[in-house]
């Protein structure tokens, strides 16, 4: 099962709604409301003429000051558009900022991840640790760091740059990857494993078997289904650097491609990942999910991600 976290562009959205804005609270700041003061001091200066006039002829006007100050502030309101822009632009240009470069939320929609996350966790996804990048071209501007073997990350989907992804980073540039019989090679070193108690899948009321993948530095929980192989050659495409692999029946072997990453989900028999659609690159990358900040079937979700 794939897993999308978001169609469209909603950075792109965002980005358009705050030029907009911007645009209009900078013509109304250097441009309509200078407009709006110069027609306010003539009109104010007719009202003052005619009031000195009425004054000299021997005519009492009521309420000069009340009035007066009613037709200035008429005049120098802002137009309800002009008003409105005004108020959501400096809200837009920090959520642009804060989900651009710090923190982005997303939702888990499917179970690729399982057990590390949940369909329904709301994640927190770090923009930073691994570059700064141009919003919404995703270009790198600032190098930082890199993802680590063990991250969990998300990308933008290399069959369709429009869907977001979340998987498991497994190999970096240069790794040799081996998944034979549902266990783990990295760079000629077998991964360990220990069991652990059956993970009840609740969606669909069945155990799988679970284990501890020690990737070094980065232990995590994965799941596997005794019934399915390792994987489904009918299932693989075609894709860039698809030379760099080889394939059988119960093994394949991958050789990360400069550039690029090798993804895998948690959920083993149960994900579409780099085994089928091919390496990530880099410039793919969005960000290194780091928090599940709600879920509102299960509260005891909220924590970090590992």
């Amino acid at each position: 099962m794939n897993m999308q976290l978001i169609l469209g562009n909603f950075a792109l959205i965002l980005f358009v709604a705050m030029v907009i804005t911007g645009v209009i609270w900078c013509l109304d700041v250097f441009v309509l409301a200078k407009q709006r003061r110069a027609r306010a001091n003539a009109a104010l200066a007719e009202y003052d003429a005619r009031y000195a006039k009425l004054s000299a002829d021997g005519i009492k006007a009521d309420n000069n000051h009340g009035g007066r100050a009613a037709l200035e502030a008429s005049i120098l309101r802002q137009p309800t558009w002009v008003e409105y822009s005004g108020s959501f632009f400096p809200v837009i240009a920090l959520v642009f900022v804060l989900r651009s470069f710090l923190f982005e939320p997303f939702k888990i929609p499917s179970s690729s991840m399982v057990p590390t996350l949940l369909v329904g966790d709301l994640i927190l996804v770090n923009k930073f640790d691994y570059g700064i990048r141009l919003p919404v071209l995703n270009k790198k501007i600032v190098q930082v760091g890199n993802p680590q073997r063990g991250d969990v990350m998300v990308f933008k989907y290399p069959k369709d740059m429009s869907q977001d992804y979340i998987k498991r980073v497994i190999g970096v540039p240069g790794d040799k990857i081996t998944y034979e019989n549902k266990r783990l090679t990295v760079n000629g070193q077998p991964v360990a494993y220990e069991p652990l108690d059956d993970y009840l899948d609740d969606e669909h009321l069945a155990y799988n078997k679970q284990f501890l993948e020690k990737l070094p530095n980065a232990p995590h929980r994965i799941l596997n289904m005794d019934a399915v192989r390792p994987i489904n050659l009918g299932a693989v495409e075609d894709f860039p650097h698809h030379e760099s692999c080889t394939y059988s029946y119960d093994k394949f072997t991958c050789i990360v491609p400069e550039g690029n990453y090798f993804m895998m989900g948690d959920n083993r028999d149960n994900s579409a990942d780099s085994r089928y659609w091919g390496f990530v690159p880099d410039q793919n990358i969005v960000g290194k999910a780091v928090f599940v900040w709600m879920n509102f079937g299960n509260l005891k979700r909220i924590g970090g991600i590992h």
